[in-house]
């Protein structure tokens, strides 16, 4: 893996981690590390910015074993320190004791479990959490509130799935992360492109004609889909509505 902050987007991305984490008085950056293919892009913008003040956490949770193996390989290939946390005796005994009714809200555990030991580790080291979510997945919400979309900085929320592809390949990330189908590991089979409903290419096809205006060549039910799927999830976007006296 070559750190070289002369990449065009890369090296860009980098400089702008090093202003924020100076800006904050942090000494480096934290982040879950999953074996996918978002979040092995920022652990390698992450080292390119901030050397060895890194950490990659993994954290297990009712997970399938390739994807501590994937973010393995990947922080072995970055030559980046990790930490496996094991959440799963934590969710164990946490979900048996809080009201649920649904699998929907047992899955947005896992995500919220992983934020905070995300937080407690950046605390005791005085880093940022970086976040890894991109425009593709943040627009239409496909992500859980307080859950993976908490974070200090987001390196990548203005690229869409396509752009991340990109540069996973300027980034030399290993070809088995960029060549499998994206999943949260939610349970067997899951894979995201499935659950949202729409493949990442068209997806992000409708997202940029929407953005630019020029919808001609869309078809319009599936971007009033898309539009559907943008409004239903505004509240995870927007700051908490605060009373004013």
């Amino acid at each position: 893996m070559t750190n070289d902050l002369n990449r065009p987007l890369a090296g860009r991305i980098a400089v702008w981690i090093q202003d924020r984490v100076r800006e904050a008085g942090a000494k480096g950056l934290v982040l879950g590390m999953s074996g996918g293919i978002d979040s092995s892009v920022v652990a390698a913008l992450a080292r390119m910015a901030c050397g060895d003040n890194v950490l990659g956490m993994i954290m297990p949770c009712h997970s399938s074993p390739e994807s501590s193996a994937h973010a393995k390989l990947v922080a072995q290939r970055l030559g980046m320190k990790t930490h496996v946390a094991d959440l799963t005796a934590a969710y164990d005994i946490l979900v048996p004791r809080v009201p649920h009714v649904a699998e929907f809200e047992l899955a947005n555990v896992r995500p919220r479990l992983r934020m905070t030991a995300l937080y407690c580790a950046a605390q005791a080291l005085g880093y940022l959490v970086a976040g890894t979510g991109n425009k593709t997945e943040i627009s239409i919400g496909y992500f859980t509130k307080w859950g993976d979309g908490a974070a200090d900085i987001q390196p990548i929320a203005n690229l869409y799935k396509h752009q991340v592809y990109s540069l996973a390949r300027e980034l030399e990330i290993p070809e088995e992360i960029i060549r499998k189908a994206p999943t949260a590991d939610l349970w067997e089979g899951q894979t995201d492109e499935n659950e949202i409903g729409i493949g990442y290419d068209e997806l992000d096809r409708v997202l940029q004609s929407i953005e630019s205006g020029e919808l001609a060549d869309c078809d319009p039910s599936l971007v009033e889909r898309v539009r559907e799927m943008i409004r239903a999830s505004e509240h995870k976007r927007r700051p908490i509505p605060a009373f004013v006296p």
